[in-house]
C-alpha cells in the first residue's frame, strides 16, 4: 500500500482522490488501492459530512489490526525505530499500517516534520501504508483523527498499525488509550528516566526501549528503569514492562523489541486484556464523539439569545453557573 499505484488506470486514479463515494472508497481500500486510503483518511481528518458513513463501512473490520504505539521525548528515535520495526514486520510477512503524528505549522495547520519523507526505504512496498497526520493542536501527542485513521488501517487490511506520537513531554499520555502495546522510547543522557519518574510513563509504558544503547549512560539508564519498575505495584499475573536496548540506526535491537510486543500480545490474550482494552478505546472513542455533537449544539446556541441570557443572569448574581449550565443543557434536550 505504497504511495505508488500499479494496476489503477489514471482516470480511475483521479476520481479516486475527489471521491465521496465511500462504499467504493472502501471497497478500493480493502483492494490495497492506497490512494483509496489516502481519500478516506482525508475525510477523516477534514470532518466530512460523509464520515458516518465511513465509519459504518468499517465497523465490520474493527478489532482486527495489532495497535502499537511508540512515544517519547524529541530525538530519542522514534521515527528510525518505526522504519526498522517496519523492514522486521514486513519480514514476517505483516501488512503494516504507520500514522506519523507530527507537530503543527501555526501558519496552515499541516505536519511540520514529515516522517513519511524519513521512511522513504518503504516508499515502494505496497505492503506498507504511511500517513503523516498534523496535530492541529490536538493535546496528548496524537491527532483528534487518529482513531479514525486507526480504522480505515484496519479496514484496508493492516495487520499491524504502528502510530507514532508526536515528540511528548510528562503528561501526553494519550496513545496508552489507542494502542494495544505501547512503547516508551528513552536515550541515554537525556534525563528520561528522571522525566519518566515526574510523567507517571511507568504507568503506561507496555516495553520501555533504552535506544542509542551505544552511548555512555545507557547501563545507568537500564538500571533506572528497573527500579522504578521493581518499585511499582504489581498484582499476581500483572505485567510487568519490559526493557529492551536498542541501536536503531544500526538495525540492532529491533528483533528484541518485536519478541517483547509478541510477548505482551500473548499477556494480553491470555488475561483477556485485549478485549477490556479495546473496549475502553471504543467507549472514548464514542464518548469523544458525543462531546463533539454537544459542543457544536452549544456554539449553535451562541446564535441565540438563551445562552447570552443565561450569562447575564450569572454575571449579576441571579442565578448560579451550575443552575444556568441546567437550563442550558435542559436547552440542548429539547
Amino acid at each position: 500500500m505504497s504511495d505508488a499505484v500499479d494496476h489503477v488506470p489514471a482516470a480511475a486514479t483521479g476520481s479516486v482522490r475527489r471521491s465521496r463515494d465511500v462504499p467504493m472508497l472502501v471497497e478500493r481500500a480493502r483492494a490495497g488501492d492506497p490512494r483509496a486510503v489516502a481519500r478516506l483518511i482525508t475525510l477523516v481528518e477534514s470532518g466530512d459530512e460523509v464520515l458516518p458513513q465511513v465509519a459504518a463501512a468499517l465497523a465490520p473490520y474493527a478489532g482486527q489490526a495489532q495497535v502499537v504505539g511508540l512515544t517519547g521525548s524529541p530525538g530519542v528515535g522514534k521515527s528510525t525505530t518505526t522504519n526498522e520495526l517496519v523492514r522486521a514486520l514486513r519480514a514476517r510477512g505483516h501488512r503494516v499500517g504507520v500514522l506519523a503524528i507530527d507537530p503543527s505549522s501555526p501558519f496552515t495547520g499541516g505536519a511540520i516534520l514529515g516522517d513519511r519523507v524519513r521512511m522513504q526505504d518503504h516508499a515502494t512496498d505496497p505492503g506498507v501504508y504511511i500517513r503523516s497526520m498534523s496535530s492541529r493542536g490536538h493535546l496528548g501527542g496524537l491527532s483528534a483523527a487518529t482513531p479514525q485513521a486507526v480504522r480505515v488501517l484496519e479496514g484496508a487490511g493492516c495487520d499491524v498499525v504502528l502510530v507514532e506520537t508526536v515528540g511528548v513531554g510528562q503528561a501526553e499520555v494519550e496513545v496508552a488509550s489507542l494502542a494495544d502495546t505501547t512503547l516508551v522510547l528513552l536515550a541515554p543522557g537525556m534525563g528520561d528516566a528522571i522525566q519518566a519518574v515526574k510523567a507517571g510513563i511507568l504507568e503506561i509504558a507496555d516495553v520501555f526501549v533504552v535506544n542509542k544503547a551505544d552511548r555512555d549512560g545507557a547501563d545507568a539508564t537500564v538500571r533506572d528503569i528497573q527500579g522504578m519498575i521493581a518499585l511499582g505495584e504489581r498484582g499476581p499475573g500483572d505485567w510487568r514492562p519490559q526493557v529492551v536496548r536498542a541501536i536503531a540506526v544500526r538495525g540492532e535491537g529491533i528483533d528484541d523489541i518485536a519478541a517483547a510486543i509478541d510477548k505482551h500480545r500473548g499477556w494480553l490474550e491470555q488475561h483477556d486484556e485485549l478485549r477490556r482494552r479495546r473496549e475502553a478505546r471504543a467507549a472514548a472513542e464514542v464518548e469523544a464523539i458525543a462531546l463533539g455533537v454537544l459542543r457544536a449544539r452549544i456554539g449553535s446556541l451562541r446564535d441565540g439569545t438563551e445562552l447570552t441570557t443565561l450569562a447575564a443572569k450569572v454575571a449579576e448574581g441571579a442565578i448560579d453557573p451550575y443552575a444556568a449550565a441546567d437550563e442550558l443543557l435542559a436547552q440542548l434536550g429539547s
